[in-house]
């Protein structure tokens, strides 16, 4: 049977469908027999959601099973999908949850997780980034291959994967909401770490923008402020920029003279490189 996968399709596209069509394929098992997943990405659980879960299960019960997998020693089940329904379940105080048993080994576990968070906008960028990362050096997956496995773009995986280079007081200001995931790409292009975290603290002290601490990090580079003419330039244009930088997921500047201009892509390793290739050269011209 073909397993299929993506984020697209939901979760249900990740469970075999002679379980997922199946009623007999849903169980009552003890919440007292199931335990944490060690490879949960997400670290933190909004206490205000999780109380209107509670009241949900509360009048309704737990709608959407959770995924377990049987642990091979000491019996009882690992927790593979539905880690706020466990604890919401727990705080209404239920004594059975319904599950899907399914085998998996650690990767699955993982990438089962990751997917169920991201499909809820659950993780903050720092927890996808740390899922990214044990899929690439604990199981040896290619950005490529986890791009695949979770519905993201490879650009996008290399993009978030960069996002744990930040200094530690960034990515405490990052996974705190002080700044945006914009203001932590921003950053990232500042040489050194103690600049970085000189360049937070003005973030933060100033209140700056996602492009003002761009101006202020190409100051700190030192790269050359760019003249007081384009300042006024047509708003077109820099729509245009914004445009170039969504799709292409990093740094683009724009820069119109008198007769053309540029179109500058940054990139900042050798594998943000071969996602940009990736994207925009097809593969039959090269």
């Amino acid at each position: 049977m073909t397993r299929r996968r993506g984020l697209g399709k939901g979760l249900d596209a990740l469970i075999p469908s002679d379980e997922a069509e199946r009623p007999t394929g849903v169980q009552e098992v003890p919440l007292d027999g199931i335990h944490p997943n060690p490879r949960q990405p997400r670290t933190q659980i909004d206490p205000e959601a999780l109380g209107e879960l509670a009241q949900s299960i509360r009048k309704h019960g737990v709608l959407q099973p959770l995924i377990v997998s049987p642990e091979p020693f000491g019996g009882g089940y690992a927790l593979v999908a539905g880690a706020r329904r466990l604890e919401a379940a727990r705080l209404v105080g239920l004594e059975t949850v319904p599950v899907i048993i399914r085998r998996t080994d650690e990767r699955l576990r993982l990438e089962l997780a990751l997917i169920e968070n991201l499909q809820r906008a659950d993780l903050n960028p720092l927890e996808a980034a740390e899922g990214y990362r044990q899929l690439a050096d604990d199981f040896g997956l290619a950005h490529d291959e986890i791009a695949a496995q979770v519905g993201k773009s490879r650009a996008a995986i290399t993009n978030t994967l960069r996002l744990l280079r930040l200094t530690s007081a960034a990515r405490q200001a990052l996974a705190a909401g002080a700044i945006s995931e914009g203001h932590a790409r921003a950053l990232l292009s500042v040489p050194s770490g103690q600049a970085q975290s000189a360049a937070l603290q003005t973030v933060l002290n100033r209140n700056l923008n996602v492009r003002q601490t761009e101006e202020l990090v190409r100051r700190l580079a030192g790269e050359r402020k760019a003249p007081a003419r384009r300042r006024s330039r047509p708003p077109e244009e820099s729509d245009l920029e914004g445009q170039f930088r969504q799709a292409l997921g990093t740094r683009v500047t724009l820069v119109r003279g008198r007769r053309g201009g540029r179109l500058i892509i940054h990139f900042y390793s050798d594998e943000e490189l071969n996602a940009l290739v990736d994207q925009i050269l097809p593969r039959s011209r090269r």
